[in-house]
């Protein structure tokens, strides 16, 4: 039995089907069509931004750099949240299980025994590194 709509002719619904077979499947051909594409700003009309008017935000918290934030976050990857709060030791071990590089084992080796840490920021500040002064 063949579906159809009694409102039009099967020409009109197929030529309907293949206007949103991009949209139903996901393939190309969706959005892809120049007639969606937004009109440019008028002459007399600024042009548009990616940013709102003084947004100043950068993909780095104040008080790191780019650079910390990427080691932070390489140390943080071997610790697992399971391992949290977790003193020197518990950490160590459970970052040698997540097959940590030499370099990270030797920091976890820096940090005083018997203190428990709760999260990987403050693993991070006791080995003498920044944290973010502020959050968005």
């Amino acid at each position: 039995m063949e579906r159809g709509n009694s409102k039009h002719g099967p020409r009109l619904d197929e030529q309907m089907d293949r206007e949103v077979q991009g949209a139903v499947q996901g393939s190309v051909g969706g959005r892809a069509e120049e007639w969606r594409d937004p009109e440019p700003a008028g002459e007399d009309q600024p042009g548009l931004t990616r940013a709102p008017g003084n947004d100043t935000r950068t993909g780095v918290p104040q008080g790191m750099t780019s650079e910390e934030v990427e080691a932070r976050s390489r140390l943080g990857r071997f610790i697992p949240l399971s391992a949290l709060p977790g003193d020197r030791d518990g950490l160590r071990r459970s970052a040698e299980e997540n097959e940590a590089p030499d370099d990270i084992l030797a920091q976890l080796d820096q940090l005083p025994p018997g203190t428990q840490f709760q999260t990987v920021s403050e693993v991070w500040a006791a080995l003498g590194h920044p944290n973010e002064t502020r959050r968005w």
